[in-house]
């Protein structure tokens, strides 16, 4: 199939066709040069082209979930959270109810929902209440009744909240009772949901505390049906032979050495602000992060890890700085290794990133969500929330891509440009292009695929059709004030098919 596309605009370049032979991009130049032997071709009638999106860091099924199950978002304090519990309660009488996605951190009474207060409002039920950052959640009595290992494992507290090895319980109670067929619907929606905000690929995210290894080959074949790209890592220390056996491009991803901000979870150096003396929790050593990345390296498969509080990091620098005097710096460097958030690096943090070629995935909506003076980070941390997700800094020393750590904040590309471009910190800003550019070439580069992320000759054709409702910059940009409207998917390509169009 060939695909001519005239008439738009590409971002700093005076080029407004794009020719698409098979899966490659054939041809750039102007609508008044010639082109032909098209099969189709595409009047886009000014819109922007550019390529496609790849989000790096995704959970597919629980995208799915979240998109299909009770949406607590936009609970805006405990009561609002428990009246969407009770309507939803009544149209699925003889269900177990799952919700996700409260945030009480916003709240006019700053608490999260309690066993006893999810009773009163659907007396008898069982529910299961996932918080935002999905690393902790609240249960029904109901529902913890039927997991008889919950009362004795560690973040199970009385009031329904898990966290820790308890939240892992709960969510291994869930898998039970979930099926395949239910997965790999929820993997097909979230699928639809990437490819029609723009998305050509996605890095999925799996782990034994995330959900069972089928979820795996379920997650690649909604993938394959829609025609996206799946790039899948499976979160486990040092399990070289299951990655082999999973086909996964590496022990990285949600494999945690500590938890989040919100949950108080993340390992820090010093007390919580709001919750002194706790410090969070780490999960990993310095030692065990040098020998799974020097197995994982041995072994051609990329190493990475979830580290979020300055604790973490400072531990997960360490086991890399070991790995490197074991295997040189040059050897470690190769392996493309890839840290997941690093939302509280210091210096020497990222300067050790940089020299060992350790690349940042991260979510610039979680400045966007939680950053600022008056924002959870600043509840939680105090005067330290400035010094959170230094994009800037973190891009000068090595690559960035970006991600949505979907469902914790909602699929959308540009949005997190916009929130990259209008840090909290105006230190800590990129432009546009920089910002694109990370959720798109730094996407397929974390993956190490090199074939994609620009519109040139040659490359391979993951690219999207963009109206842009809130007018271009005179680069050639979208405006991305935070008063206009975001730009919105009128086609999405994915090595040069169409896998989702708008009503034309």
């Amino acid at each position: 199939m060939r695909t001519l596309l005239r008439g738009a605009t590409l971002a700093g370049s005076p080029a407004t066709s794009v020719a698409v032979d098979g899966d490659r991009i054939v041809w750039v130049g102007t609508d008044d040069e010639a082109w032909d032997g098209a099969d189709e071709v595409l009047d886009v009638h000014g819109a922007l082209v550019a390529p496609a999106f790849v989000d790096a860091h995704v959970h597919a099924v629980r995208t799915g979930f979240a998109l299909t199950q009770l949406d607590l978002t936009g609970a805006t304090s405990g009561e609002h959270l428990l009246d969407l519990l009770s309507s939803y309660a009544a149209g699925h009488p003889h269900d177990l109810l799952v919700g996700n996605g409260w945030d009480e951190s916003g709240w006019p009474v700053a608490v999260p929902p309690t066993a006893d207060e999810i009773e009163r409002a659907v007396p008898g039920r069982e529910v299961y209440l996932t918080r935002v950052d999905g690393h902790s959640a609240v249960v029904s009595h109901a529902f913890a009744a039927t997991v008889p290992a919950l009362s004795v494992a560690a973040g199970w507290t009385p009031d329904g909240r898990v966290e820790r090895a308890a939240h892992h319980v709960v969510r291994d109670a869930l898998a039970g009772r979930t099926s395949d067929e239910q997965r790999l619907a929820a993997a097909r929606a979230a699928c639809g949901e990437l490819a029609r905000h723009g998305f050509a690929g996605f890095h999925e995210n799996a782990a034994p505390h995330i959900g069972p290894e089928s979820e795996v080959a379920l997650v690649r074949r909604a993938a394959q049906e829609r025609g996206l790209a799946a790039t899948v890592y499976w979160g486990q220390l040092g399990a070289v032979d299951k990655a082999r056996e999973l086909g996964v491009r590496g022990l990285a991803g949600d494999l945690v050495a500590d938890g989040a901000l919100g949950s108080r979870t993340a390992a820090l150096a010093t007390p919580y602000a709001d919750a002194s003396p706790h410090c969070g929790h780490a999960y990993l050593t310095a030692e065990q992060v040098a020998e799974h990345v020097v197995a994982c390296s041995r072994a051609g498969l990329q190493a990475g890890f979830h580290c979020i509080g300055d604790a973490a990091l400072d531990a997960v620098a360490d086991g890399f700085e070991a790995a490197a005097r074991t295997l040189g710096v040059a050897s470690l460097a190769g392996h493309r290794h890839r840290l997941e958030h690093v939302e509280m690096p210091s210096r020497r943090v990222v300067e050790v990133l940089g020299r060992l070629g350790v690349l940042a995935s991260v979510q610039p909506m979680f400045d966007a969500l939680w950053g600022g003076p008056s924002g959870m980070y600043a509840d939680r941390l105090g005067e330290r929330w400035r010094g959170m997700n230094p994009l800037r800094d973190l891009a000068a020393a090595t690559r960035l891509a970006f991600g949505s750590d979907s469902p914790v904040t909602p699929v959308g590309g540009w949005a997190a440009v916009r929130a990259a471009v209008l840090h909290h910190d105006e230190q800590q800003r990129l432009d546009v292009a920089a910002a694109h550019a990370a959720h798109t070439a730094g996407g397929w580069f974390a993956a190490g695929d090199d074939d994609s992320g620009a519109l040139e000759v040659g490359r391979r054709a993951d690219l999207a059709v963009w109206d842009v409702p809130g007018g271009l910059a005179a680069d050639g940009w979208p405006e991305l004030h935070p008063d206009l409207p975001l730009p919105t998917a009128r086609r999405t390509l994915a090595a040069g098919t169409t896998i989702w169009k708008a009503h034309e």
